[in-house]
């Protein structure tokens, strides 16, 4: 139905918008509605919770209801139940805490985690989100996409593998060459956009048996990403291990994501 794909595409508008909330017109505008429409929508959707208005800036934002939504994914998510003995491998063995992470759209979902109980916390959540080019995480997704989506990405818009969301402040020579290192070894690592002290290695997850993407395009469900106080001296330790586990976890397939 119409109105039921302009109401997906209203919420997918607002989720990707970098202020967090956008006016009527921005959101018609984006989703390619009239204004009456969209604020007939806009309207049901308030009603549900799904949406909130902000009456001083006279923009709209996603609603708490969805919060009620995104938990009930999260704890039924088969992906993440399947995962959790493998974070508490990796969390156990590592001294560091350990992340799932799904691919939607251009971010990372964080859907599930698990900690050390010696380490220290770190302030990454379920439900944290970022974007899908930061950092470990963002170099690992790079490194698996083929070579023709990889250029796409390289030439498009902004990149945050080193924290900087501007394009022109990206080396991409260096990064090429952190991109080809991953692919060698099966996984990226970071130590700069972080704290002092804060590390991060990082490895995919591939859905080896999906038939649904096209030729050519990657089939990068999601990242491990394991995150804590170590340096230099352990990447490489921290590093196979997440790569191993990431295969290990892509090799049993059935995602349902």
């Amino acid at each position: 139905m119409p109105a039921v794909d302009q109401a997906a595409r209203i919420l997918f508008a607002l989720g990707r918008n970098l202020r967090g909330q956008a006016t009527l017109t921005e959101i018609c505008g984006e989703v390619g509605i009239s204004k009456s429409k969209g604020l007939a929508i806009l309207n049901t959707l308030r009603g549900a919770g799904l949406v909130v208005k902000s009456d001083r800036a006279k923009a709209y934002g996603l609603g708490p209801r969805l919060l009620t939504l995104s938990r009930a994914l999260l704890d039924h998510t088969d992906l993440a139940h399947e995962a959790a003995p493998y974070l508490d491998e990796l969390a156990a063995s590592t001294g560091c805490t350990a992340l799932l992470g799904i691919v939607s759209g251009d971010r990372l979902f964080v859907i599930a985690r698990r900690e050390a109980r010696a380490s220290m916390g770190i302030a990454v959540h379920v439900g944290n989100r970022f974007p899908l080019t930061l950092g470990a995480h963002g170099k690992a997704i790079l490194a698996a996409l083929p070579e023709e989506e990889l250029e796409c990405v390289l030439a498009g818009g902004s990149l945050y593998v080193w924290g900087e969301p501007s394009k022109d402040s990206v080396d991409i020579s260096a990064l090429r060459a952190e991109i080809e290192e991953c692919r060698r070894v099966g996984y990226a690592h970071d130590l700069s956009v972080t704290q002092a002290g804060i590390g991060a290695v990082s490895a995919v997850l591939m859905d080896e048996y999906s038939e649904a993407s096209p030729p050519g395009m990657s089939r990068v469900v999601g990242c491990l990403i394991v995150v804590g106080t170590f340096g230099v001296e352990a990447v490489a330790e921290h590093g196979e291990k997440v790569a191993a586990t990431a295969r290990q976890l892509s090799s049993r397939g059935g995602f349902p994501l």
